[in-house]
């Protein structure tokens, strides 16, 4: 399931980092933190977009200069994304890095069907390997094309699939399709241009910073309907929780595509 909140933007012009994850990280791990709710202050099982508006570049990164800004909250548990709507929605001012904004209200993306073969594209970085203090591993970079590359991505969606105690062991193991293979003409193309689709990101975990390798690209994944659908509300690789790996279905029109949720403004203050 996924909701998308929509703000009103009280200081057009500010800027936000182009890569702005661990800021949107923090206030949504702030919030959980606050509601006090143990069931969830730790939850991994989400997550997030980037912040979408009109925008322009400069070497400060991204200027907003629409009235809406709007975020993008994935998670199949829905009662989890509606005790964090309300906690958002607790504040009437929040500052996003540089940006003030208000939460006015929330809508639904509507109900897309799955199958074995999807192709996706990355509306934030994936990340394959883990970090680890101090070691270069998480940096390495990966040829997409490889196998090395698809197990990685293996290995880290059926460990978080049995860390949510949703499957029993007869089921991971019948989840053993999986491959993921990118758009080997658009890595070209971009190769061509000498553009990069595999950039140096850092997490923040703890106090502690850690860099990570991440990829934006298109790929086709051919896995069960089942695994297709966690990546789909949790995101693929690691780090989901912190904004990373959040995937779309490929030339899919955003037009139409939502509708209004029950929860507003309107509707948590009455």
């Amino acid at each position: 399931m996924r909701v998308r909140i929509i703000f009103k933007l009280k200081n057009r012009g500010a800027s936000l980092p182009f890569h702005h994850q661990h800021i949107l990280a923090q206030f949504l791990k702030g919030v959980l933190v606050k509601g006090e709710n143990e069931k969830y202050i730790s939850y991994p099982f989400y997550n997030f977009s980037g912040l979408k508006g009109q925008t322009k570049i400069s070497r400060n990164g991204l200027h907003y200069y629409s009235s809406l800004v709007t975020l993008v909250i994935s998670s199949a548990d829905q009662e989890f994304l509606d005790y964090l709507l309300a906690q958002v929605f607790a504040f009437d001012d929040i500052q996003l890095g540089n940006l003030e904004v208000s939460p006015l209200s929330t809508e639904v993306e509507k109900g897309i069907d799955l199958a074995d073969e999807i192709k996706f594209i990355c509306i934030s970085p994936a990340v394959p390997t883990k970090a680890a203090f101090n070691d270069v591993e998480g940096k390495r970079f990966i040829l997409p094309e490889t196998d090395e590359f698809s197990d990685l991505l293996y290995e880290s969606t059926m460990q978080r699939m049995e860390l949510t105690g949703l499957y029993n062991e007869e089921q991971l193991a019948s989840f053993s399709k999986f491959q993921v293979v990118p758009d080997v003409a658009y890595l070209n193309r971009l190769r061509e241009k000498e553009k990069k689709f595999a950039r140096i990101y850092s997490v923040f975990d703890m106090d502690v910073k850690y860099e990570v390798r991440g990829y934006t690209l298109p790929f086709k994944l051919y896995a069960a309907k089942e695994v297709q659908e966690f990546l789909f509300n949790c995101g693929i690789g690691n780090y989901t929780y912190k904004g990373f790996g959040m995937l779309d279905i490929a030339n899919a029109n955003p037009i139409d595509r939502t509708e209004p949720y029950h929860f507003s403004k309107e509707v948590v203050t009455v």
